[in-house]
């Protein structure tokens, strides 16, 4: 496996997205990583660009763009070179009449790769189509990085399926409202011996009879289930950590037990509709 130096800054950005003000999300944006220097790897939230209340799919083709070419992840890609870094962020994407909520993945090389969130969640299913894609893992800077996006992290499938193929650090753009998700990512962390970085959104979105209150509380946990560094419900903050990747790649948690040599699959049929 490729070495990569020990130490590696990683972190979150936690704002609260205006629905359907593309150019103040991405200003604001901006603002937010100006305060601070630079990164290896920052994950932003959800539907960053566009806000998440939608009450008709008319307003989300007001706000989707197609990926790579489109005005937010131009922009975002600019920050990414700024900062010789590499940030993750959700984003509204459309392809021909189709929705997706997705995340991006773009560094100084410019854009890298994208995934489509696969459980949708809610009345997301009003308006979005469930990805059409597989679960992998992007290589940064020698580290494996895989995507996922806010309510896949209730099926512990969707995070194994990426740390089976050896992700060292899950990058989680969401917008939660409900309250178990952070102590839940602990529990993904030591499953899996991997570092999570869970970036959520704050404050209260309202559209028509619709409204919503965002929980906040973005985080990064470690291998050995600890929280790194962990935002408040509503404030609007970057917060950065220095990780050692190394510890993702050590799977024992005693001298007999390996997480993943461990495992029975073969007992596991169910999970997979076989009987």
């Amino acid at each position: 496996m490729k070495s990569i130096p020990r130490m590696m800054k990683v972190g979150f950005l936690q704002f609260g997205p205006i629905l359907k003000q593309v150019e103040e999300n991405i200003d604001k944006i901006s603002k937010i990583i100006s305060t601070t220097g630079n990164f290896d790897l920052l994950v932003i939230p959800e539907l960053a660009n566009s806000g998440y209340v939608f009450v008709n799919r008319s307003e989300l083709a007001e706000v989707a763009e197609e990926i790579p070419n489109g005005y937010f992840v131009e922009k975002l890609t600019e920050l990414a070179k700024e900062k010789d870094g590499y940030i993750v962020s959700g984003i509204c994407e459309k392809k021909g009449e189709t929705f997706f909520n997705s995340s991006v993945l773009v560094g100084p090389e410019g854009y890298i790769g994208k995934y489509r969130k696969i459980h949708l969640f809610d009345r997301e299913e009003l308006f979005f189509q469930p990805g059409d894609g597989e679960f992998r893992l992007f290589n940064v800077r020698g580290m494996n990085v895989g995507l996922l996006i806010c309510w896949d992290w209730i099926f512990p499938e969707a995070t194994r399926s990426l740390a089976l193929q050896g992700m060292d650090i899950l990058a989680h753009s969401t917008n939660l409202v409900l309250s178990y998700c952070q102590s839940a990512m602990i529990t993904r962390s030591i499953e899996n011996r991997i570092f999570t970085i869970t970036s959520n959104r704050t404050g209260f979105e309202k559209n028509g009879e619709f409204e919503l209150h965002f929980k906040g509380q973005s985080q990064i946990t470690s291998p050995d289930a600890k929280r790194l560094a962990q935002a408040g419900t509503d404030t609007e903050e970057l917060q950065l950590a220095e990780i050692d990747v190394e510890k993702a790649r050590n799977k024992w948690l005693s001298d007999r037990n390996h997480i993943f040599e461990d495992r029975r699959p073969e007992k596991y049929n169910k999970l997979i509709g076989k009987k």
